[in-house]
């Protein structure tokens, strides 16, 4: 990288003076996000980036002028007296501005939003400076009679709740959803493949009944996959109701029109959910929901990177080394499992900020404040750091191999973990009538607690305590890695 214009720190006698990287040309990205992840979090910046909030006004503001020209699909015709019908190639104009919205209006909109030092206010003034241009390109047109009409009666969370709104959506629905979606998919392959692979399961960390590693995997897998069916199921809200909610503007400019009536269409039409009541923002609560299964996803996900890390640190998974990568600068045999522990991290930012996103964005203080504002331009980070743990974790997951014949050996070195079975089958025993079953729990207690026990010394045991002889064959040719119930059919049958 070079710079245009660098500019030096101070410096003493034994420093050489530094280069301010903040004057850089191409400009340093302050987060990583935008910086060393970018490839990674890209498919976001079309939805959530400033530039796109920008693209999403233009978008709103175009709609209602369109609206109130022409009218809804319900009462067609001019929402306000006197306004001019849009022919289909002047609609087709005004729908091409967001749609042209690139660099070059980028820097236009910021040029114009320094001198109005209002953000809303410049994407009016933009739209206008289109509206005179109409005639050069469209010949005679009708559209500059309707220029005061761009923000009619509207208030700036008018615009801008329709607009995050819409972004969100977009994000969710295109980015978010569809990478999370491929990571349950992908989960619910692994599981299906090594659902009948045994293994010991640890609960408090202590060797527990065996399970097998493809139930374990679907258990995360269907519980993300609610998470998801949450997500998918969402609503987003608008509303365009004026200054404080009431139509206020609205009604005394055109008495005459049904404005609930005609915001509810609107709203609808940019496949948005009308809200009826709110103050002069919508409420924000849909947001909250929103955020807050994205975030009960995020610890899910983050619960299944902690367990890998642990499987991986057992060596019930081994990690495929990338060829000429590097797994420790001092250490040349590891290979750590770094996927998973960047996803940790970005997963814990990423809940942090949702959970701020929700907190924040459902209070306002009485009709208007604006905390909601700067909290809403996080949006794009949450998802951000949530969309990169998502990749990390694919990423982890496919250079995973399972150990099976090292399960195994634990399985092996666990017949201790058969008391459950042995002292269950005893009980059994008991109500059905069978004498010398007394005390089952005790008597595998004192058998197994806190000491090894090997296959000879449980098939000793079992041999002993005068079961009925197909109890006692059952158990006799029970082991540690058969002992996994349905494990495997609870995959195959609910994991749908």
């Amino acid at each position: 990288m070079t710079s245009t214009t660098p500019q030096t720190s101070t410096t003493t006698a034994d420093q050489p003076a530094r280069v301010n990287l903040a004057d850089v040309t191409p400009p340093v990205a302050l987060g990583p996000l935008d910086g060393r992840y970018r490839g990674a979090v890209a498919p976001l910046v079309d939805h959530l980036s400033e530039a796109a909030l920008n693209r999403a006004r233009i978008h709103v503001e175009v709609e209602w002028l369109i609206t109130l020209c022409n009218g809804t699909a319900a009462q067609p015709g001019a929402v306000v007296p006197g306004a001019p019908t849009l022919s289909d190639a002047e609609v087709g104009y005004l729908r091409r501005i967001p749609a042209t919205f690139g660099a070059d209006e980028i820097a236009e909109l910021a040029a114009i939003e320094r001198e109005t030092v209002h953000d809303v206010k410049a994407v009016e003034y933009f739209i206008k400076r289109r509206i005179a241009a109409a005639p050069e390109a469209l010949g005679e047109t009708s559209l500059p009679a309707a220029s005061e009409l761009v923000h009619f009666a509207c208030t700036s969370e008018d615009i801008n709740n329709l607009s995050y709104a819409l972004m969100v959506a977009g994000a969710v629905r295109e980015v978010w959803l569809p990478a999370a979606t491929d990571l349950g998919d992908q989960l619910a392959a692994m599981a299906r493949e090594h659902a009948e692979v045994p293994m010991l399961s640890r609960t408090h960390g202590q060797p527990a009944t065996p399970t097998t590693m493809g139930k374990e995997i679907a258990v995360l897998a269907h519980r993300l996959r609610r998470q998801l069916r949450r997500v998918e199921g969402a609503e987003y809200l608008g509303k365009l109701n004026g200054a404080t909610g009431t139509f206020g503007a609205h009604t005394v400019a055109v008495p005459g029109a049904n404005w609930p009536a005609v915001s509810k269409a609107f709203v609808e039409h940019l496949g948005l959910t009308w809200n009826p009541l709110t103050t002069q923002i919508e409420s924000h609560d849909w947001q909250a929901e929103v955020y807050a299964d994205v975030a009960r996803f995020n610890r899910i996900l983050h619960n299944l990177a902690t367990d890998v890390w642990t499987y991986i640190s057992l060596g019930f998974f081994t990690q495929v080394p990338v060829a000429g990568a590097t797994g420790s600068s001092t250490m040349p045999h590891k290979v750590n499992p770094i996927r998973f522990e960047n996803a940790e991290a970005n997963l814990e930012i990423s809940c942090s900020l949702l959970d701020t996103l929700s907190a924040t964005l459902v209070t306002s203080r009485l009709q208007r404040d604006l905390t909601d504002s700067t909290t809403q331009r996080n949006i794009g980070p949450a998802f951000g750091h949530s969309l990169l743990a998502i990749d990390n974790v694919r990423r982890g997951l496919k250079a995973l191999n399972v150990n099976a014949a090292l399960m195994a050996e634990d399985l092996d070195a666990n017949w201790e973990v058969l008391g459950e079975p042995v002292q269950s089958a005893m009980r059994a025993a008991s109500v059905a009538g069978v004498e010398g079953m007394d005390n089952p729990y005790e008597r595998l207690k004192e058998l197994t607690r806190g000491q090894r026990v090997d296959a000879a010394r449980m098939r000793e045991f079992v041999a002993g305590l005068g079961l009925p002889d197909d109890v006692a064959e059952r158990l006799a040719a029970l082991t540690p890695a058969s002992y996994t119930g349905v494990a495997a059919r609870l995959v195959e049958d609910y994991l749908a």
